[in-house]
């Protein structure tokens, strides 16, 4: 059988399969489906400081080939997952990807700096959250952003990698990339929902109630394609590929653009066995072709 590991900024993954953050919670419903162990890893549940509510609903609305999301982030708050639900995710045998998210550099470096010796083996640093002291524009959106709260963070992850989730919402991709790169991020993943919105033409009111939300789905596919594929080549860190995967068949693509390794979102709202189908069939699909380790295909692509 084909070899399906991979290794990222250090840290080894059984498989390149991983649930993406915000999609997957902390793993417990998905349980009674599945061993968490057949996964490469989890990206868990965006974390903040303190426990979040969220956007006031309707918060999620089909699009088509995709989603729209405005869920803001509701979560338990970084003690209640230490308290609650790390105990239970240490002995399940993957990979525990804490993704992070903050409206402060401060806030921040407080959750990285309490999740860096709690036992997850890697921090996702989320910089589309809105910049509440400059405007609310996103970290995100500018290298000058993107570069202060990964400089801010790094002294505070001394144990674990350091992978930052890119936003998409941005003229060049790539820079962003660079930026974090120079200031010392050991990964990036990417890419995050695109900005859309939806109208109810009978109420002429958005769907959602916050007006805009994150669009991901097999709709954004091409996109994260493209851009996974230009980051690849810019950076010298591993590329995590995000964005509409469904199939095995977009697992190998995103691969050959240069992804280390991917993470499976909207597929599981329905397919919830899209991870381990994926699974499955990179398996098939290299012993079909003779291929005797994945890591072998990884940005293999051939550009016109």
């Amino acid at each position: 059988m084909s070899n399906l590991a991979v290794k990222i900024a250090g840290v080894t993954f059984k498989n390149p399969v991983i649930t993406a953050s915000g999609t997957y919670g902390f793993g417990r419903e998905y349980e009674c489906l599945y061993p968490l162990s057949a996964l490469g890893g989890v990206s868990l549940k965006g974390m903040t400081p303190a426990p979040r509510m969220g956007n006031p609903p309707p918060r999620v609305a089909e699009t088509p080939s995709g989603m729209l999301n405005s869920v803001g982030l509701q979560n338990p708050g970084v003690e209640a997952f230490l308290d609650n639900e790390l105990p239970y995710l240490k002995d399940k045998g993957t990979v525990l990807i804490a993704n992070v998210a903050g409206s402060t550099i401060d806030e921040y470096r407080s959750i990285c700096e309490r999740l860096d010796n709690s036992g997850v083996h890697m921090i996702e640093l989320n910089i589309s959250c809105p910049n509440v002291k400059q405007g609310g524009a996103s970290f995100g959106t500018s290298c000058e952003n993107a570069a202060s709260v990964v400089r801010a963070v790094r002294p505070m992850v001394k144990h674990v990698p350091l992978m930052v989730k890119l936003t998409p919402n941005v003229t060049d991709i790539t820079a962003i990339a660079q930026a974090v790169e120079a200031e010392g991020a050991d990964a990036v993943s990417l890419i995050n929902t695109l900005l859309g919105m939806r109208i109810d033409i009978k109420t002429r009111r958005p769907i959602l109630k916050n007006n805009v939300g994150g669009l991901s789905g097999p709709a954004i596919f091409p996109v994260a394609v493209r851009m996974v594929w230009q980051v690849a080549s810019k950076v010298k860190i591993p590329v995590v590929g995000m964005g509409g995967i469904t199939t095995w068949q977009d697992a190998v693509e995103m691969m050959m653009a240069g992804a280390s390794a991917i993470q499976i979102g909207a597929a599981l709202f329905t397919d919830p066995y899209a991870p381990i189908k994926i699974v499955e069939g990179l398996t098939k699909y290299l012993d079909d072709n003779g291929i005797a380790d994945i890591n072998s295909i990884v940005g293999q692509v051939q550009p016109w």
